[in-house]
């Protein structure tokens, strides 16, 4: 049942408006003066208040006044009841934020249809503002991940590494998790033999340095810089506040890790089955593509590193790169090895 507050200070008027509207089905408070029909309405939330202009103490139009100043009060809908019909006062009422205006004498019919179609518009301005709220709420979370790298740059702790120098070491606490803004970041593990496999290699605006985002888990392998790189590192406490509350970028990180995975795969795979020749020449593409902003252009690595990579003996992979030299698919100076075939490297067999 909706509730109304009638703030009317004719007792007789007061009365029998009161019982009109409880014969159709409402629960009706009142009050004698616009004080303390002020008082009522920041006290009883009522659904809807129909007042009286002119009475003592308060007038309706500081009544309204009073509401408006209130955010639990401000909303309700609100309908000035007077025997004042010259249009000033109309004009003024509304201009104050009135919902409608009911001049005496009235009848049932019209006091009823004012009450019902107000409160059936400030139901649906209700439901509009609670939509815009959702909105306005959803326009601060993060929903990709580019919104979670932009919240590295805004919120994480920058780091200037050396080429070559250590960024974290396997069994080492797991602090942080890094974006890359400049710079390649060689992941490794080293086996019980002391020999290095590369697990990973990222490039600028990859993500990398995450274990568990739920446990104090230590860090799995290391991670070397190949040239100077810059980093951004947010504590892992931070990032677990932000995945809670921005389930959208959750998601997204979870279909990273999950092509993370994917990636893995695929790596053993072809250190399992693929050739000598397959394995060394999607090592140099993948060098090419965290190294090279151009896939034409020279990358500069050591053989140890391309073999790590690639899973096989650096001897083998130094005969296999003098066949590809022969073959014209590549041209070695030093260090230096420019791709001169992309597409018989990537169809190699």
């Amino acid at each position: 049942m909706k509730t109304i507050l009638l703030i009317e200070d004719d007792a007789i008027l007061r009365e029998n408006t009161k019982e009109l509207l409880e014969l159709s089905n409402y629960n009706v408070n009142t009050a004698s003066n616009g004080k303390i029909g002020l008082e009522t309405a920041l006290k009883t939330l009522p659904d809807i208040i129909v007042c009286d202009i002119m009475m003592p103490e308060l007038d309706g139009y500081g009544v309204l006044q009073g509401l408006s100043k209130n955010d639990e009060t401000k909303y309700i809908p609100f309908i000035f009841l007077s025997a004042k019909t010259e249009r000033q006062d109309v004009r003024k009422g509304m201009d104050l934020g009135a919902d409608d205006y009911i001049t005496k004498p009235f009848t049932e019919d019209e006091i009823i249809s004012a009450i019902e179609s107000r409160m059936a518009k400030a139901a649906i301005l209700k439901d509009s503002r609670q939509a815009n709220e959702t909105l306005k709420k959803d326009d601060n979370q993060l929903r990709t991940l580019n919104d979670l790298k932009n919240f590295f740059d805004d919120n994480g702790e920058v780091f200037s590494i050396k080429k070559n120098d250590t960024i974290y070491q396997e069994g080492h606490n797991s602090n942080y998790i890094y974006l890359i803004t400049q710079g390649v970041v060689k992941c490794h593990k080293l086996d019980e033999n002391g020999k290095e496999l590369t697990t990973a290699l990222h490039k600028e605006d990859d993500l990398f340095g995450y274990t568990s985002f739920t446990q104090n888990i230590a860090y799995q392998e290391s991670a070397i810089a190949m040239t100077d790189v810059t980093l951004v590192g947010l504590s892992k406490n931070t990032l677990k506040d932000v995945l809670n509350s921005n389930h959208k970028v959750t998601l997204e990180l979870i279909q990273l890790l999950t092509d993370d995975i994917s990636g893995v795969k695929n790596q053993l795979l072809e250190m399992a089955y693929s050739s000598v020749h397959k394995k060394t020449a999607s090592t140099i593409l993948k060098f090419a593509e965290k190294l090279n902003r151009k896939p034409e252009d020279p990358i500069k690595i050591s053989r140890n590193d391309l073999a790590s990579v690639a899973g096989i003996a650096t001897e083998t992979l130094i005969r296999t790169m003098s066949s590809f030299k022969k073959q014209g698919l590549i041209e070695i100076e030093g260090r230096n090895v420019k791709i001169l075939d992309i597409e018989k490297l990537k169809n190699m067999h």
